[in-house]
């Protein structure tokens, strides 16, 4: 039987896209959960990564770059982010030493409105000086007067052990909401397709990456090793051309690396086979959001 004192709660990074929220969600649970690259809108769906200890449960929820959508995918993305006020017991606010806090003010707006505590991290204070930071500090206090700033450096790993603390101080008793033996709401599946999005997100540039969508056709675990078929999914032929490059080079670069990480991440050997289809203009396509698992419930 549980004790009374066990602590539960949902704790919710949002923020602007590229501010570092994937590699602060990693930080906090320890495992490598949210895709984290330099490039913008890395981040698509809500990605839980659970911390438990044996007196507390936190389910960090990673949620998209808040934006202005352009398509239907970015639409779903901004659902996400707002669905992530909802349901928060404690709201991590993700800026950085770069942006103000005039940039998505509608977002800020419901973030001024909320009853839970609301903790505002300024992060890559490693590229800035005191002076400025503490500008940053009052400029962000005058937007989000009951917020609390704490500056953080998720890059350099400061603070974060300051912000684990407060949101261990702040979060309301409660039993486990997930079994303890859980880090992730997410199914196998999910992070074999985000790894292989990781690499395009590496090597390619332009629209490539944000054309693209990877679903994994077959997941065959034995034992000792994982079978996995995969396809990437673009919206033109010549996205197709590109993805799969010369004589299959730059496919067969993509395959080499996600099979290396996906060793890595399941600790077991891996058959990764890859192929590409076009899907036309599947962002605008409520069709194909249904299909890859965007439409929130």
């Amino acid at each position: 039987m549980q004790s009374v004192k066990h602590k539960a709660g949902f704790v919710n990074i949002v923020g602007n896209p590229n501010v570092g929220k994937s590699t602060l969600m990693n930080l906090l649970v320890g495992e490598r959960i949210s895709i984290a690259t330099f490039k913008a809108q890395t981040t698509r769906h809500r990605i839980m990564g659970i911390l438990n200890t044996p007196e507390m449960q936190i389910c960090f929820s990673d949620t998209p770059g808040v934006l202005k959508p352009n398509y239907k995918l970015q639409e779903q993305m901004l659902q996400f982010s707002e669905s992530a006020l909802q349901d928060a017991d404690v709201l991590l606010y993700v800026t950085d030493m770069v942006e103000t806090p005039d940039k998505n003010a509608d977002f800020l707006e419901k973030v001024q409105r909320m009853t839970v505590p609301v903790l505002v991290l300024i992060n890559k204070i490693d590229i800035s000086d005191q002076k400025v930071l503490t500008q940053k500090v009052e400029e962000w206090h005058e937007v989000l007067p009951k917020a609390e700033i704490i500056p953080i450096s998720a890059l350099h790993k400061f603070n974060v052990d300051v912000v684990l603390k407060r949101i261990q101080e702040l979060l309301p008793e409660s039993p486990a909401y997930f079994d303890k033996d859980q880090w992730t709401d997410k199914p196998a599946r999910f992070f074999v397709t985000e790894i292989i999005r990781e690499k395009i997100l590496l090597y390619y540039d332009k629209e490539i990456p944000y054309s693209v969508e990877v679903v994994v056709e077959q997941f065959k675990e034995t034992d000792k090793n994982i079978h996995i078929n995969a396809v990437i999914y673009v919206e033109r032929d010549s996205q197709k051309g590109i993805i799969i490059g010369h004589q299959g080079v730059a496919l067969k670069r993509i395959s080499t690396e996600a099979r290396k990480s996906l060793e890595k991440f399941f600790g077991k050997s891996i058959y990764l086979e890859v192929f590409v289809k076009v899907d036309k203009d599947w962002r605008q396509s409520e069709r194909a959001m249904k299909s890859y698992g965007y439409q929130l419930e």
